[in-house]
């Protein structure tokens, strides 16, 4: 490990693979805190592993020490049996206080866009208390607010270009016309990496250049692929029953109620001036052989700890 070093949480998940990899491009030494200790390793070597150890405050401390900055992924997409959106509350209050402790300069935090502690819905709710928590914590700190991720690990798009692969009509919550903001993954990596090297604290909406309804964007994804549908609007309880019924065929949580309701009240948009440059119908355009071809399964991902993701 390099005399200077940072520290990424998931750094062989999603978003933390491309912080990290920016990172290693900039000759920082990086070390990863995991749950999957076992995955294939995309960096070869390059990154040094340990446990995150939530419930060894003494281990976590240590694996901590040294670094120069906090790079945090960590969370949770909707409560399940193997995790839920408490443990991911309380799991990131004990790594913040570890990372003090440690001695830690900098944590940069990626939150999601329109956090509130009176959400009705626990992942905005969780979001907010975390938010608050770091600006409390007395460590200097940059929170990116990031809609949806789109790149070739992503879940979303991709699986909304699964569907249209598959099935002769595509169904949106209600009239769709909400909006999303899309940033690419790498944009929100190389802005995490630049905040890492700031001391400021700052709050930034981490949002890509172009704003989509989403029925915008599911018809244009068909027109990329070569599976233009028939888009029709069905009720957000229908939806979710579709949704169930997929994930029962693949094994996985397609959609949850509170995703739906997040996506219809328009907390995945803002307006802000974007963080990033990468458009979401271009990278599609230049991706669109492979975009949709698999299903990507959320619960596959925390099952399998061993197949890297982009394997998949």
């Amino acid at each position: 490990m390099a005399e200077s070093f940072d520290v990424v949480t998931g750094a062989f998940g999603y978003s933390g693979q491309y912080i990290a990899r920016r990172l290693l491009d900039h000759g920082r030494g990086v070390r990863t805190l995991t749950n999957s200790p076992d995955r294939s390793d995309p960096f070869d070597g390059q990154v040094e592993i340990h446990p995150f150890n939530f419930d060894q405050p003494d281990k976590l401390k240590q694996s901590l020490r040294g670094a120069t900055t906090l790079y945090n992924t960590y969370w949770v997409r909707f409560n399940h049996r193997l995790f839920d959106f408490d443990d991911a509350v309380r799991n990131t209050l004990a790594l913040f206080e570890a990372a003090r402790e440690a001695g830690v300069q900098r944590i940069v935090h990626v939150s999601i866009t329109n956090p509130s502690e009176t959400s009705p819905l626990a992942y905005f709710r969780g979001k907010a208390r975390l938010e608050r928590a770091l600006k409390s914590l007395g460590v200097s700190y940059a929170i990116l607010r990031p809609a949806v991720l789109f790149g070739r690990e992503d879940i979303l798009i991709n699986n909304i270009a699964w569907m249209l692969r598959r099935f002769p009509v595509f169904g949106v919550f209600g009239n769709g016309r909400y909006l999303l903001s899309p940033i690419y993954v790498d944009d929100l990596a190389q802005l995490a990496v630049d905040q890492g090297a700031g001391s400021e604290n700052v709050t930034i909406d981490a949002v890509g250049p172009d704003s989509f309804t989403y029925r915008d964007m599911v018809a244009s994804i068909g027109r990329i692929i070569g599976r233009s549908r028939r888009i029709v609007s069905v009720s957000p309880g229908m939806g979710h029953a579709l949704g169930w019924l997929v994930g029962k065929c693949v094994g996985d949580v397609v959609i949850t109620k509170e995703e739906i309701r997040g996506l219809m009240d328009g907390l995945l948009w803002i307006d802000s001036p974007p963080a990033g440059d990468t458009r979401l119908m271009e990278w599609a355009k230049d991706h669109r052989g492979e975009l949709g071809q698999r299903y990507t399964s959320e619960i596959g991902r925390r099952k399998d700890r061993v197949t890297a993701y982009a394997a998949r």
